[in-house]
């Protein structure tokens, strides 16, 4: 059970990652400060805020990494790339040092491409811990990263709320330190077995709580939000208190599973909650668990896992469901690795790639623009409430995504 409980710990470090490391969302609150101090023009001030969005099209390096690499060793390096893209600029923009307009550019791209990192990170932590519930799991804690914005708005209020540049001090130095923070549970992590079926309902109950908390927490950071830095450092403080309240999850269920071992409980509950996977999917999962030391798993080759699940086969029912997966098509299971010659053969994944790309850049253009616009207007000084108004819907939209998880169970 300490390994169930241990599980909600790294869920928690990876919504605190995410919280904190959606450092591309507040670049409208100090690019007109960096545009002046640059002396830059719109044009180039707009081709710094896309380095800083192109440094994802570099994300596919944590994947290298992660082969050549522990998770916590890539973790270290996003804080790194972060600290050195987003620390250099605010020494530039500080007047500090001097550096020309392409160097910019380069950390601009350091500062995109941590990003990525972290959320390598993340996916890798959700779908080792939550193999029933790995869509739940990424899509709460990539929900996070939308509220990034909101949260280094109310922390750079209450320590200066007239410095447009304590942001890129504040982006190079919280997602540091919230890394460091991160790392035990992280090198704690054990191997997650197979969870029965009333285990499997109470983790998808835990999983609905979590998501009626994100939206309190959400709510909190749009409606409550202040200028003056007395109340904003009462308010930030409250933030963080929402963003631990979680932290008594692992002691919950450890405690739970303590007392029905001393009372030895015969209590069991049955058809309650909801499970995001049907019984004979789990069994061809715990299958995959189980020969995955002999067998060679994750390489997309539906021959090979047919090989492997052999035993699956021998009965009538469990035939059924190996059939369906590979009548279909599909990847063996999601969260498992293929090879990238796999993946770009498939229509799915193509379909991904052209709704991110063409869909997902709407978004980041508007965000990006925001302080222009903002100052375009006349109301500047709004800068940062339309951010984090734009931060707090994002984190809403992102949240929604799991909505339809929900639906299906």
């Amino acid at each position: 059970m300490a390994a169930q409980s241990r599980k909600w710990m790294i869920l928690i470090a990876t919504i605190w990652i995410q919280a904190f490391t959606g450092t591309n969302f507040d670049f409208s609150s100090y690019s007109s400060e960096l545009k002046s101090v640059l002396g830059i023009s719109q044009l180039q001030l707009n081709y710094l805020a896309v380095a800083s969005d192109l440094g994802k099209a570099f994300g596919w390096s944590s994947g290298l990494a992660l082969m050549y690499m522990p998770l916590w060793v890539v973790l270290i390096l996003a804080a790194l790339l972060g600290f050195v893209g987003y620390g250099l600029q605010w020494l530039v923009i500080r007047q500090i040092i001097f550096l020309p307009y392409f160097a910019v550019f380069v950390l601009c791209l350091f500062a995109g491409c941590s990003i990525c990192w972290f959320n390598t990170v993340c996916f890798v932590l959700c779908i080792r811990n939550f193999p029933a519930h790995r869509p739940l799991a990424i899509s709460l804690t990539v929900a996070f990263n939308g509220l990034s914005a909101a949260l280094y708005n109310l922390c750079a209020n209450a320590i200066n709320p007239s410095s447009d540049t304590l942001y890129l001090l504040l982006n190079a130095v919280i997602p540091f330190i919230t890394s460091f923070a991160a790392l035990p549970p992280i090198l704690l992590q054990t191997s997650i077995r197979p969870l029965p079926s009333d285990a499997v309902r109470r983790d998808s109950l835990i999983f609905l709580l979590l998501n009626f908390w994100a939206v309190l927490t959400g709510l909190y950071l749009l409606l409550f939000t202040s200028s003056d830095s007395r109340t904003a450092r009462f308010l930030f403080s409250g933030a963080v208190f929402l963003l631990g309240l979680p932290l008594c999850i692992p002691g919950v269920v450890y405690a739970k599973a303590w007392f029905h071992r001393m009372v030895n409980s015969s209590f069991r509950l049955h058809e309650t909650g909801f499970i995001l996977v049907g019984v004979d999917d789990l069994e061809l999962h715990k299958q995959l668990i189980i020969t995955q030391d002999s067998s060679a798993m994750g390489n997309g080759d539906a021959q090979t896992i047919n090989e492997s699940l052999s035993g699956c086969e021998t009965g009538g029912e469990n035939r059924g469901c190996c059939g369906r997966v590979m009548e279909k098509d599909r990847l063996a299971i999601l969260g498992e690795e293929h090879k990238a010659r796999v993946l770009v053969s498939r229509v799915d994944f193509w379909l991904y790639y052209v709704a991110y790309f063409c869909g997902g850049t709407v978004g980041l253009v508007y965000s990006n623009n925001i302080g222009q616009i903002a100052e375009s207007l006349g109301d500047g000084v709004k800068t940062t409430n339309l951010v984090t108004l734009y931060s707090s819907f994002s984190f809403f939209g992102r949240l929604l995504s799991a909505a339809p998880d929900y639906v299906r169970a």
